[in-house]
């Protein structure tokens, strides 16, 4: 169902309507302002079209054959040709929610009025959205410079009734069948607008938009996890006194600790080994987890700083100027966007790697302070949470390999006309599955932490209650304890959905209040 309307006006948009269409359905409409300026910069493109001097993409080819000058009897074919041609992409499917993401804002920067394409092209963009179809776009044929080029020319087949889309119910048809089947006109392209609907940032952005939403949670989640992790280890919550972050003023570094003292919050757990065990201070993995995690906050905040510059941008080239002008820039070249995506793999990669060692600590009878091995119910019998452990393991050093930057590279295409590209849509690829792998590895420390504050427990420790409301809501989700004569697998799977769902944060907060 759809959430709300979201109309398309001529400055930009919000994170939060890029997820609305993406991810809710929300129904888009353009602003009156927005038709306005589509059809003042159309007039422009047209009166430049019919002069005889060459206006590069509005009648001569493009990239590297930009020299030729294009008869008016050929320019509609070569817009039509530009699309067919460049709708080259390879491998498999890319997910729902990221195509819609790239047409809500390509049509974003058409509707600006600086890219001259006419209002009735516009609004066909709109329509097939509302539709619910959606283009297939594959994986491979973007670099992240000219644009996420392949990508976007599979949308624009769609606008012209060619190629393959997905319909509404979840079938793959010719777009042609699906357009004619919601009464939708495809388009017939005309001087500029192929290479319109081309030339743009909107796959990697719409992907960075998506992983900051959902990193924001899994932060937070990750603050829990670890707060559960330092109580069940009999940690001090000493280290996580506002005092002691306000002398290291990093934001993310005070919400993190104190949203982990939130959690805190009464428990019976906290310092207990300090009266007899000579442990002065605890693991870097439990007593550096407000420094981990809030640099990884800061990261955040950054990236999010940069997404909403980008949103509020026109990436296009050429573009048209209020005064007139058409000229060519290199605003469509992604490395602003891939270096943030390339950052954020990194935090996410050590947020993991942090979680996983306080997992392993928990697990291990040398380290965890009285807990069994494994936390099993009869180690030796019973593996306990062992494999568990090396899932977890298995997924953060995939993480480390997913941290390695994209952004870092570069591979000359175009005869040498394109020779430094950004690689920023590799960067948004790799990065959505380091999001996915994160939520599985907090997933598993949740999973242990919470068995592990069980067994505390029942030898007569009372855990905090947030903690407890934590557990409680596990349960309720139907994610069991481990035993014996269970398989672990659908528990972690449901843990994981428990997680990127938003519910261990929601499950906490009525006692801890709002954490950040």
């Amino acid at each position: 169902m759809d959430m709300h309307t979201v109309v398309v006006g001529t400055s930009g948009t919000t994170a939060q309507d890029v997820i609305a269409v993406a991810r809710g359905n929300a129904r888009v409409e353009l602003s009156a302002a927005a038709v306005s300026a589509l059809a003042a910069a159309r007039e422009i493109v047209e009166a430049l079209a019919a002069k005889p001097e060459p206006v590069y993409g509005v009648s001569t080819g493009f990239g590297a054959l930009a020299s030729r000058h294009i008869s008016p009897e050929l320019r509609a074919q070569l817009q039509r040709n530009i699309v067919r041609s460049h709708a080259a992409g390879m491998g498999p499917r890319v997910e729902r929610e990221v195509v819609r993401a790239l047409m809500f804002l390509r049509l974003k920067t058409v509707a600006s009025g600086h890219t001259g394409v006419r209002p009735e092209v516009a609004q066909t963009m709109a329509d097939v959205l509302n539709a619910g179809i959606t283009p297939v776009v594959h994986e491979y044929g973007s670099l992240g410079c000219s644009g996420d080029l392949a990508p976007l020319s599979h949308c624009a087949l769609t606008l012209m009734g060619e190629g393959d889309a997905e319909g509404p119910d979840g079938t793959v048809r010719p777009a042609g069948e699906l357009l004619a089947a919601h009464g939708i006109t495809p388009v017939e392209l005309r001087e500029k607008e192929g290479l319109a609907l081309l030339n743009g940032t909107d796959g990697m952005l719409g992907m960075l938009v998506m992983a900051l939403a959902d990193l924001r949670s899994l932060y937070t989640s990750a603050d829990i996890t670890a707060a559960l992790s330092l109580e069940a280890l009999l940690g001090t919550d000493k280290v996580l006194a506002p005092e002691l972050h306000a002398i290291r003023p990093h934001p993310g570094q005070g919400a993190s600790a104190d949203n982990m003292l939130r959690v805190l919050a009464g428990s019976g757990l906290t310092g207990h080994h300090q009266d007899d065990a000579p442990r002065v201070q605890d693991a870097y993995s439990v007593r550096c987890a407000p420094q981990v995690n809030g640099a990884g906050r800061d990261t955040l905040a950054y990236a999010a700083t940069v997404a909403d510059r980008e949103l509020a941008s026109s990436v296009d080239n050429p573009v048209v100027l209020p005064d007139g002008r058409v000229e060519s820039n290199g605003n469509f070249h992604g490395a602003p966007v891939a270096y943030v995506l390339d950052f954020l793999a990194i935090v996410a990669a050590d947020l993991g790697s942090i979680a996983e060692r306080r997992t392993d600590r928990l697990l291990d009878k040398n380290r965890s302070h009285g807990l069994p091995p494994f936390l099993a119910d009869d180690a030796g019998v019973d593996s306990g949470l062992m494999i568990a452990q090396y899932t977890q393991a298995a997924l953060v050093s995939e993480m480390k390999r997913l941290a390695v930057p994209a952004s870092a590279d570069s591979i000359p295409s175009s005869a040498m006309q394109e020779d430094h590209v950004s690689m920023g849509w590799s960067a948004a690829r790799k990065l959505r599955t380091a999001v996915d792998n994160l939520a599985r590895i907090v997933a598993v420390e949740l999973y242990a932490a919470t068995r592990a504050v069980e067994l505390r427990a029942a030898q007569g420790l009372t855990p905090a209650p947030a903690s407890l409301a934590a557990i409680e809501a596990l349960r309720a989700a139907g994610v069991e304890g481990p035993g014996p004569d269970r398989f672990l697998s659908p528990d972690l799977a449901a843990a994981d959905a428990f997680v990127r769902a938003g519910k261990l944060v929601s499950a906490v907060e009525p006692v801890t209040g709002p954490l950040a």
